[in-house]
């Protein structure tokens, strides 16, 4: 096959012809159709990503990477000294889980974690946070979520009192527990559900409080929880529970991958629509150079090199769209992560910014997806163009 003539022939029909300019319009739409839709499917993929990455880092923090928990065996001290022996580089924080009601402005509800906060901070960024202005713990003290605190108009160092769900008996009945409690600040993790819903105890105080010994469970940090996981169910007693952090979401985490796959889906067709153009485009240049293409394989040109001059146009016209639209996508994409052209609610999405993080596999799908796809848009016409009939067509045209 000779390159430079099929080289020569490709700049030659890639310049602008004013007998035909509807085919250079066709290209200038397919190009600018591929551009957009690369561009628009790095950056929507981007948006996925990032909100999939701040919703996984909230909720992995406030339910933990791994949770031991009392099930049909009750979680003591004893088992948390044998899991610090036996995998010393995790990080423990043993907890008491219990329902109370905080009376202030009326009853609110709440599901209260008594925890070690030294422990605790080491495991939580959001508790650390909030305990960074505050000091020495007491037994008795309580960190609410900002929505709540907010709500009922709490202020630091306040006391209220504290309904726990737990009942003791009195005479002939049974009364809750109450207990008055100090109010030392607020922690904020951006989901109303658990600003609004989690309070967090010195768990001392509420060993006491409830007379419990034993704990509700372990929350446990390890570098690698999808693995590490299996390490500790193995050596746990039976009748102990354990889960990690994607079991507990997983219905929400599945959610969200199907729309993002979705979504690809969808915006690849403006692809695809854009691809439609190329094959347009292409049909109308052959129909147009008929002539041409009967004379040059007539004088000696190849039908496989007649294929190769309109596959090497089509995918010239599309490399450009997709090059161009990595690039405006990647512009966008800066522009986005680097500038506040959109504010989020934070108390809707627990971010302000809108969070960008566009994978090396997602843009490796969209980059493969779409030259595969305009890939298959020149291949047909360049068939259809090395089909041509050279007898009939010197003969009547």
């Amino acid at each position: 096959m000779n390159k430079k003539f099929v080289n020569f022939i490709v700049k030659r029909y890639l310049r602008f012809d004013k007998k035909h300019p509807f085919i250079y319009i066709s290209f200038l739409l397919a190009f600018l159709g591929i551009l957009t839709g690369v561009a628009t499917l790095m950056i929507a993929m981007g948006i996925m990503n990032g909100m999939d990455k701040e919703f996984e880092k909230k909720l992995k923090v406030m339910n933990y990477p791994i949770t031991v928990y009392s099930s049909l065996v009750k979680v003591d001290k004893k088992l948390l000294l044998y899991l610090e022996k036996k995998f010393p580089n995790y990080k423990y924080s043993p907890y008491i889980q219990t329902s109370a009601i905080i009376q202030k402005n009326g009853l609110n509800g709440v599901l209260v974690y008594g925890v070690d906060f030294e422990k605790e901070r080491k495991i939580n960024f959001v508790i650390n946070d909030a305990l960074k202005n505050i000091k020495n713990i007491g037994k008795f003290d309580v960190i609410v979520g900002k929505r709540l605190f907010e709500d009922i108009g709490l202020y630091p160092n306040e006391k209220v009192i504290m309904i726990f769900s737990k009942m003791t008996p009195i005479g002939f009945g049974v009364s809750p527990l109450m207990k008055k409690v100090k109010i030392r600040g607020y922690f904020n993790s951006g989901l109303v559900a658990y600003d609004k819903g989690i309070a967090y105890m010195n768990i001392q105080g509420l060993k006491i409080i409830l007379n419990q010994d034993y704990y509700s469970g372990i929350h446990i940090w390890t570098p690698n929880p999808f693995k590490d996981i299996e390490k500790i169910k193995k050596i746990l007693p039976p009748g102990v529970g354990i889960i990690g952090w994607w079991q507990q979401n997983g219905n929400f985490f599945a959610a969200l991958k199907m729309e993002k796959r979705a979504l690809f889906l969808v915006l690849m067709l403006i692809i695809i629509v854009a691809s439609l153009n190329i094959i347009s485009s292409l049909l109308m240049m052959i129909m147009s150079k008929r002539k041409e293409i009967a004379l040059m394989i007539s004088l000696g040109a190849t039908r496989t090199e007649i294929k190769r001059i309109f596959l090497k146009l089509g995918m010239i016209i599309g490399v450009l769209g997709i090059v161009s639209g990595a690039i405006l996508g990647g512009i966008g994409i800066y522009i986005l992560k680097n500038f506040d052209i959109i504010k989020l609610p934070a108390d809707v999405y627990g971010v302000s910014r809108l969070p960008i993080d566009l994978s090396l596999v997602d843009f490796s799908l969209i980059i493969v997806g779409a030259f595969i796809i305009v890939l298959i848009s020149s291949i047909y016409p360049a068939i259809k163009a090395s089909k041509t009939d050279v007898l009939d067509t010197l003969r009547y045209e």
